[in-house]
């Protein structure tokens, strides 16, 4: 099915940029209601993209009754289908089948707003206190989670959209070349993709493939002192995370590679530590996990840097679901545009544990970095827990365990 184009023309929004008129009384209330829920959505979601969308789907469809399953099921795998992180993609398409173009900004960016206001506090907090022991112990404890966390992600990626052997020879290929290059290449995902319409799409005549389920698809992927924002650092910030939102598919997990190659090694604007610290922020905090970009601009230039940070790494996705979601509505059964989406998968699942290997380096310098890292893992292979509960659990384990090991620690180090 497509997305209901004649719901959309009755009501007057925009239907692939055809256009966009005010609200009526009666769209105000459907625009207030979305508002209500993503705000919500947005302080209360946890468990990252696949259990955003599962949340959204047991509440829109079987509790609000605001879509039907098919329509859902179509969201979802539109949102798959396009770059930039699947949550918030899906909530920006579920907000505009039910209010329009408005709608989809209303209900996307209070999506966002909570997480905003969370994660640049906590982004304050660590550049105004991250000189102390505490802050330190508690990162010590949590940075070897955080790998544990992005390898079970990795695993439930590959199990969900890894179907067969030549996904499997991309995916290592990809592990091989970021492991030796020490970065993500982002030309490994247009090769991966170029060979997926090859032996996926029509060129070799086969059979068309299908898209993996509710897959996450990804693809091409400071010290602690108060921030000065400046001009050339705003800009640069706004147009890196431009592409990272444009370029990327999936959640903030898989969108690592590309972030730590930029962030780290192209502009140094945070070092190894600090990026894995970025990202636990991101995975403790609730709503989309790419708001990692929010932290990030705090600690490169302060509130104003969260602010372009966070535009820059979601506005594409608005962009995209707006103008792109309703053509690829109508071509998303094109077995060559399904085969390179197979192909960049692939080669993110390399990529992703590429990246693994090398930050596990910083990540784990002692035995008992290597203990919680590996007691992390059983427990998330073992049990459904939370990313808050174990990040927590971990950085209480880092409280008491550092101020022993600190010596020893800062020589790995």
């Amino acid at each position: 099915m497509s997305p209901p184009r004649s719901r959309n023309e009755r009501q007057g929004f925009c239907y692939g940029g055809s256009q966009v008129t005010t609200p009526t009384d009666s769209q105000r209330g459907h625009l207030v209601e979305l508002a209500r829920y993503f705000l919500r959505l947005g302080f209360l979601g946890f468990g990252g993209p696949v259990a955003l969308v599962g949340q959204m789907e047991r509440e829109l469809v079987d509790g609000k009754k605001w879509l039907t399953k098919e329509e859902m099921k179509e969201s979802i795998a539109i949102c798959q289908s396009l770059p930039g992180p699947l949550a918030i993609q899906v909530g920006i398409y579920v907000a505009w089948l039910r209010g329009g173009f408005w709608g989809a900004w209303i209900g996307g960016w209070c999506f966002i707003l909570p997480n905003f206001a969370i994660v640049a506090s906590l982004g304050a907090l660590y550049v105004y206190l991250g000189d102390l022991q505490p802050v330190t112990a508690i990162f010590y404890g949590v940075s070897p989670a955080v790998i544990a966390l992005i390898l079970h992600s990795c695993y439930r990626l590959a199990k969900l959209g890894m179907e067969d052997w030549l996904q499997w020879a991309i995916a290592t290929v990809c592990l091989a070349v970021t492991v030796i290059l020490q970065a993500e290449v982002a030309m490994l995902f247009i090769g991966a993709g170029i060979v997926g319409i090859a032996y996926y799409g029509n060129l070799l005549k086969r059979t068309p493939a299908t898209l993996p389920g509710i897959a996450i698809v990804p693809a091409a992927a400071v010290g602690p002192i108060a921030p000065v924002a400046s001009g050339s650092t705003l800009s640069k910030l706004l147009l890196f995370f431009l592409k990272a939102g444009s370029l990327t598919f999936g959640s903030g997990l898989v969108i690592v590679p590309f972030l730590e190659q930029g962030l780290v090694q192209q502009y140094n604007w945070l070092d190894e530590r600090q990026f894995l610290i970025a990202v636990a922020i991101g995975m403790i905090s609730p709503g989309p996990v790419v708001i990692t970009a929010t932290f990030v601009g705090y600690l490169v230039a302060g509130f104003w840097g969260s602010v372009v940070s966070t535009i820059g790494i979601f506005l594409p996705s608005f962009l995209l679901v707006l103008i792109v979601a309703p053509l690829l509505a109508r071509h998303r059964g094109n077995a060559n545009v399904q085969g390179f989406v197979k192909g960049a998968y692939a080669a993110a699942i390399g990529t992703i544990l590429g990246a693994c290997i090398l930050l596990g380096k910083i990540a784990i310098g002692d035995w008992l970095t290597l203990l919680i890292g590996v007691i992390s893992l059983a427990i998330l292979f073992r049990w459904k827990v939370s990313n808050p509960l174990l990040i927590a659990a971990t950085a209480v384990v880092g409280l008491i365990a550092y101020p022993w090991l600190q010596p020893a620690w800062v020589m790995v180090h």
